[in-house]
């Protein structure tokens, strides 16, 4: 009888590379994949726990599954796993939990319990196993997404040594590792193998790559550009500090990489963060911001898209302190912001501090960001109006449209021609 899996994912893009490759490993032992509606014999769940609102939405996913089919085994991973596997273990109906240093003996160990003994090399072997899931660099899971889709999520990097006062990111994921640029090259391979012509590099800390291998960031891109058949990479995330003149200038120079830059800002306050532990000034910022554009910017260029991270009511935040983060942000002009409330996170410096933002006060906060993110977004679209640029359209039709994102991430919608899926087309925006 053909056994099933269903495996769901919360959290962030490494999140979903990371369940991808558990999916590909689950189903080369002979397990279909399945809605979780279906009741399937074994689900997977994929946790995050960024706020306390991410552990309370693990905790109520896991206990619904138990309830779709309480004879279901159900397997726990991700960043809740590893702060709070005691209060996973606990949950009525969990079989097994794996922290961030065991995620590479996830598949192999989950198929062990599920067909009840040890499974040798040569099973390993059979299934396809022993070569997906072999150990690549200590404890790090070499890890990217297929299937379905237009781009693929791929992990180069994993961990954090910053230890920023309000992140439980650190004890969650461990120290900063890597994966060695020649097996990541390998897995870029497999990707455009399956005819994916776009590639997101994910990392918990992704510009702090070569940590453990003794490789540059700078290395891995000019590796992976070289790769035929993939045609666009993007960068999911990168430190201020950490994405270099010389990063800028190669990318500006001609390469497959995107003008495209998500980078974590937090507070727009120098007083927030020094007091956040972060490794940089809003003036370095600034700079940083500005570089980019006048090497990537220019007459008849597309704008860069900048998107930023930015929490409102971290502990202190005085209305003043606010102020200064908002009027910063309005003047480097991001195209996008991606804003949340400081969610008080146990273990953590800034949770014994006592002063505390009350929640509405956040709440207000966050709506003022939105707003401002509304009208930045707005205006970004409307300066890169006439300009021409590349789409690449993917294969999800609704209401007799298609949609796809230019190189600086504006999404596009036309009338659906199954002739452009998965293509890169030039159109004036």
């Amino acid at each position: 009888m053909n056994k099933t899996i269903s495996l769901l994912t919360l959290g962030c893009k490494l999140n979903y590379a990371e369940t991808s490759t558990y999916e590909r490993g689950f189903n080369a032992a002979g397990y279909s994949s399945v809605p979780w509606g279906d009741g399937a014999d074994v689900y997977l769940i994929n946790t995050c726990s960024v706020t306390e609102t991410s552990d309370k939405k693990s905790r109520s996913i896991i206990r619904k599954l138990h309830r779709v089919n309480p004879e279901a085994a159900i397997i726990v991973t991700g960043c809740y796993a590893e702060l709070k596997r005691e209060e996973i273990e606990k949950i009525e109906g969990v079989s097994l939990v794996f922290g961030a240093k065991e995620k590479n003996r996830l598949v192999a160990e989950s198929l062990n319990f599920l067909e009840g003994r040890e499974m040798t090399r040569e099973d390993y072997e059979r299934k396809g196993l022993a070569e997906e899931y072999r150990e690549i660099s200590g404890e790090t899971l070499a890890a990217y997404s297929v299937g379905g889709r237009t781009r693929s999520f791929l992990k180069v990097q994993d961990g954090c040594n910053n230890f920023c006062a309000y992140c439980t990111v650190p004890y969650a994921r461990g120290e900063s590792r890597n994966i060695p640029i020649c097996e990541i090259v390998r897995q870029a391979e497999a990707i455009a193998a399956s005819g994916t012509k776009e590639i997101v590099l994910t990392g918990v800390n992704t510009g702090d790559f070569g940590r453990t291998t003794g490789e540059s960031f700078l290395d891995l891109l000019k590796a992976l550009d070289g790769i035929e058949g993939i045609e666009r990479y993007r960068i999911s995330s990168i430190e201020p500090n950490l994405i270099t003149e010389e990063i800028v200038d190669w990318i500006a120079s001609g390469s497959k990489f995107l003008p495209h830059f998500h980078i974590p800002l937090q507070t727009g306050s120098d007083i927030q963060l020094r007091r956040m532990g972060r490794k940089y000034t809003t003036d370095f910022f600034r700079d940083r911001i500005e570089y980019i554009r006048s090497r990537m910017e220019g007459e008849g260029k597309p704008k860069v898209f900048f998107g930023i991270d930015v929490m409102a009511g971290l502990p202190g935040e005085t209305e003043e302190l606010f102020m200064e983060t908002y009027n910063f942000i309005a003047s480097i002009r991001p195209a996008f912001i991606h804003v949340f409330p400081y969610s008080r996170r146990p273990g953590t410096r800034a949770a014994a501090w006592e002063d505390q933002v009350p929640e509405a006060v956040k709440a207000e906060r966050v709506h003022r960001l939105e707003e401002l993110c509304e009208r930045l977004n707005s205006e970004f679209i409307e300066a890169n109006r006439g300009i021409r640029e590349k789409v690449l359209f993917e294969s999800k039709e609704k209401d007799g449209n298609m949609s796809g994102f230019t190189g600086n991430y504006i999404k596009i919608t036309r009338p659906y021609d199954a002739g452009l899926v998965g293509k890169v087309s030039d159109i004036i925006i």
